[in-house]
């Protein structure tokens, strides 16, 4: 199966990627298992123009695991696709299929992670390993003035890809905080079924997290 195509081809890890052989060992396995899916590194995927950059944590089994996109076929895609559609940030209909024609315009995604770890729990050194697969796309998308975490991992990954202390820059839904280049980062809370269900986030409190990001791209660089 085709993955999406990312923004920058080159910033991407090899399709068999030998950096962490937990996450390998799980892929092998999962190939074996259903040999239709993706079942490899998740390409970042949007507008190469983006002034947006969404970080999520990984891929999800079913979802971008399954599809080559990111939040693609899973329960959180629905939300987060739904919610840049609402904020102009993706035109088209999302249908949670890479033939749904859905284009992101203005926006970028890319995971700390790009592979789908057992139990959507990558670890310190997994993550660590990978952070040069999220340093390089964000140093390529050159007109990203705004990002927003999904999630603490996320969010660390991000400050420790900028240089930014973890002392300095606490998560939280909502938190802001200026990156040492100048960008500025918004957290919130990852759009998981768990978080979802639970009521640790709404509908609104994630658009709320969009409508900033809007507003703070319009102060700092002018509608």
């Amino acid at each position: 199966m085709p993955a999406a195509s990312s923004p920058f081809p080159a910033t991407e890890p090899p399709h068999d990627c030998p950096l962490c052989p937990r996450l390998v060992a799980f892929r092998d396995a999962l190939r074996v298992e259903h040999p239709s899916w993706w079942n490899a590194p998740v390409p970042a995927w949007g507008d190469p123009a983006a002034w947006l950059a969404v970080v999520g944590l990984a891929p999800g089994k079913h979802g971008a695991n399954r599809t080559g996109r990111p939040f693609t076929g899973d329960f959180a895609g629905e939300l987060l696709y739904a919610t840049l559609l609402r904020h102009r940030l993706a035109t088209g209909t999302y249908a949670a299929d890479l033939a749904d024609g859905l284009t992101l315009t203005g926006s970028v995604i890319v995971n700390a992670v790009r592979c789908l770890p057992p139990e959507n729990k990558p670890t310190p050194a997994e993550i660590a390993t990978c952070r040069p697969f999220l340093e390089a796309p964000l140093a390529a998308l050159t007109d990203v003035r705004v990002l927003v975490a999904l999630g603490k991992i996320a969010h660390d990954s991000v400050c420790r890809t900028f240089g930014l202390k973890l002392s300095a820059a606490k998560f939280g839904h909502l938190a802001e905080h200026r990156l040492p280049d100048g960008r500025l980062l918004i957290d919130s809370y990852h759009c998981s079924r768990y978080n979802q269900n639970t009521g640790k986030l709404t509908t609104a409190m994630f658009d709320a997290v969009f409508a900033r990001a809007i507003k703070l791209k319009e102060t700092e660089c002018g509608a």
